[in-house]
């Protein structure tokens, strides 16, 4: 499944790719994420966590950079994990490509996601918009962080794990608003034809 989105931090496009390339400091703003071993500059292990309605998941697993395009500004990472309590397994790609926007960084990622297991039953909006939800934290932190991160401080805790309360009423109202607009958008176009 193919999920596509793009933020925007107030933040110099060089300091966002150096910053983002620092994964030991720029994972944890990730919630649910733990980077439990370094293996080099390119190689980690970790565990995700996270809350799909009524089915917690925990995966362990590693991520590699697998591409950096320094005058692209593109980076790919590809990540694996197993679920530690279950038989479901998932794998993503993921790339993100940094642009100029105004003073700040516009970037646009994209994720190649293949899920098995309980976390597939929830289909490809449920997953989309978890997703939207988890990556607006993550922005949200990382315009945070990375001032902090360029005068040389440490990390003022970590992003944690979001509740899947929290995440379950965001994506509600995320797919409810998709709900309403593709009703009301398509009456008025039938409105609109036969008034024609």
């Amino acid at each position: 499944m193919l999920i596509t989105s793009d933020f925007e931090v107030p933040q110099p496009v060089e300091r966002v790719w150096d910053y983002l390339l620092d994964v030991p400091r720029m994972a944890p703003n990730l919630p649910g994420t733990e980077l439990t071993e370094v293996v080099d500059e390119d190689n980690f292990k970790g565990r995700v966590s996270v809350k799909m309605g009524p089915v917690s998941l925990r995966f362990a697993g590693t991520a590699q950079i697998a591409e950096r395009d320094e005058a692209g500004r593109r980076v790919v990472l590809n990540a694996s994990g197993a679920e530690e309590r279950g038989k479901g397994q998932a794998s993503m790609r993921l790339t993100a490509t940094l642009v100029k926007a105004g003073s700040g960084t516009r970037i646009a990622v994209e994720q190649d996601l293949t899920i098995a297991g309980a976390a597939a039953q929830y289909g490809r909006g449920m997953i989309t918009d978890v997703t939207n939800v988890l990556l607006g934290r993550f922005a949200s932190n990382i315009a945070e962080d990375i001032p902090r991160w360029a005068r040389g401080e440490e990390r003022t805790g970590s992003a944690g794990s979001v509740s899947g309360l929290a995440i379950g009423v965001a994506a509600t109202m995320t797919a409810l608003r998709r709900v309403f607009w593709r009703f009301f958008g398509s009456n008025a176009r039938r409105r609109a034809t036969k008034g024609a």
